[in-house]
Order: C-alpha cells, then structure tokens, then sequence
C-alpha cells in the first residue's frame, strides 16, 4: 500500500527533534613575560573565534582566565593587551602574585572557579583561526567518546607542525632535542613515527597517544575529575603526563578543522635552565609511566 504523505503525525508518532543548546567554554592562558604584542595577538584571535561560535549558535558565553607567572614589578598583562578582549565577551579574571610557580601549576590555579562546559588550554604564543572555536565544539558534540582535542597546527613560517605525538623513547627525544643535523636525517624515520606523520592530516582521528599543552580543548568535568596538570612538573611534560590519565578515562582526537599558529617550541634552542627543566620533567614522565629507550 502506499503512504500517505500527507498525513499528519499524530502526536505519538511525532519524531523528536534534539534542539542542540549552546554551551558555555572557559579559557586559561599563561603568560611569563610574555611580549605585550604577541599576547595580543592571541587574545585578540581568540576573541574572533568566540564571537564567530557565538553567532552560529553554538557558543552562549566564554569565560577566559589570565594567568600571569611573572614578578609583580613587571606584569606581563596590560591595560593595552585587555583592550584585545571585547566587552561583549566579558570581563577576563585575572590571576597574578603568585610568582613563577610552572606551567601546569599556574593552570590549576583557575580549576576551583570553572563553570564551563569545555575548557581550553593555550599558550600566549598561539593565535586561533576564526573558525576554531566553532569546530571544536561541533567536534566535541559529534563525538562524545572524545575528551581531548587538539588542534592542526601551523608555524609562523606556514608549514605544519606535527604536535600530535606518540609515546616518546629517550633515543627520539635526543635525535629531536640535542642530535647534530645529519643525526637527526640519518634516522628521520624514528622522528616522524614518534611525530605521527604518517597519520595527521586533514581528517579527524580518534585515539591520539599524546597531546601538546600549546592548545589543548578538554571536558571541563573530565579536566577536574583529573586534578588538572600535575603540578610536579614545572615546565615541559606536563601535557603528556595529561594525555596519559586522561586516556584512561577517555579519547584524545585530532580536529584539523580547528586550526591555529604556534611561534613557540624548540626546548633545546632556549638554553641550559630550559635543557634541565626538559631532563627533570622527562625523568619524571618516565619513572611515572614507564621508560622506553628507543
């Protein structure tokens, strides 16, 4: 027999329709002497992407926290780098006086006073697509299994940047940190394993070993649920040591709609405090998760 088009559902026939709710994110971003200029430049990117997620109708509010690491006598964040950040999107919190007390511990400082439904993590040195914000909420509703994104990345130079890992060995480390040149080109192939080259690309990808902390989008719930970073790490590592829990609790996926320009990196080009910083928080990564030599 054929169907009646026309007929009306009644209303237990009716189908339900899922209205999708806009959800509120919240931001944490670390500065330690951060040049006035690249701070705002990330904030005022950030901003555009909020704006342009709220339009679409997937973003109600954005609450972004400033965390500044440096001395008191000489604040990273001004009143020249807050004008980045439009009214319309609210008033940022703003954290300072704590000294330099790390990266990960500096983070954990916003964890009590979070409301959000999503929390994003990202270095001052990171400026986001317009875009980016929306994707990774639309990537976050597609996916529920999902608990950590990360984002396509691009360098200042336009080329991408493969920050997406898997578990490192202390032989990869070195090739990539402190080898000679033709070191690092002899072995290539290890490097771009450890580098997911053969796997990051332009579609989504589910169940990514690790993470970098320069932009990292994670449930809200799930960050808490964690304790937020471990604050034994002062600088580097931090953000494997993350991507290790909370892969046990949940996914970690790749979004290459997300995309955004990271001008940062390279521990080994900084000098001999950030070398030791690297080799402490390597040693306790290890000796927490397990060592691999190569």
């Amino acid at each position: 027999m054929e169907l009646d088009r026309q007929r009306p559902f009644r209303n237990e026939e009716r189908p339900q329709v899922r209205l999708l709710t806009p959800v509120r994110l919240s931001a944490a971003i670390v500065a330690y002497r951060t040049e006035a200029d690249t701070l705002h430049r990330c904030l005022a990117s950030l901003a555009r992407s909020a704006l342009a997620a709220r339009a679409g109708g997937l973003l109600s509010a954005i609450d972004l926290h400033l965390v500044d690491n440096g001395a008191p006598q000489s604040p990273s964040i001004d009143a020249r780098t807050l004008a980045a950040w439009p009214a319309s999107l609210g008033v940022p919190a703003l954290w300072s006086g704590q000294g330099n007390v790390g990266y990960g511990a500096a983070n954990n400082l916003v964890l009590a006073e979070l409301r959000s439904d999503y929390h994003l993590v990202m270095n001052p040195d990171v400026e986001v697509a317009e875009e980016a914000v929306a994707a990774v909420l639309r990537a976050f509703r597609a996916h529920p299994e999902a608990g950590l994104l990360a984002p396509a990345v691009l360098g200042s130079d336009g080329e991408r940047q493969y920050l997406c890992k898997r578990y490192p060995s202390l032989w990869v480390l070195f090739l990539r940190g402190f080898a000679p040149g033709f070191a690092r080109r002899m072995f290539r192939s290890s490097i771009e394993r450890y580098e997911m080259r053969d796997s990051i690309g332009d579609a989504y990808l589910s169940k990514v070993p690790l993470a970098s902390g320069c932009f990292m989008a994670v449930r809200t719930d799930l960050f808490r649920k964690l304790g937020g970073f471990d604050p034994g790490y002062f600088m580097y590592f931090e953000d494997y040591d993350l991507s290790v829990r909370l892969a046990r609790e949940s996914e970690i996926a790749y979004e290459p709609a997300a995309r955004i320009v990271h001008r940062g990196g390279d521990a080994a080009s900084k000098g001999a405090r950030h070398v030791l910083w690297f080799v402490r928080s390597a040693g306790r990564f290890f000796s927490r998760h397990g060592w691999k030599v190569v």
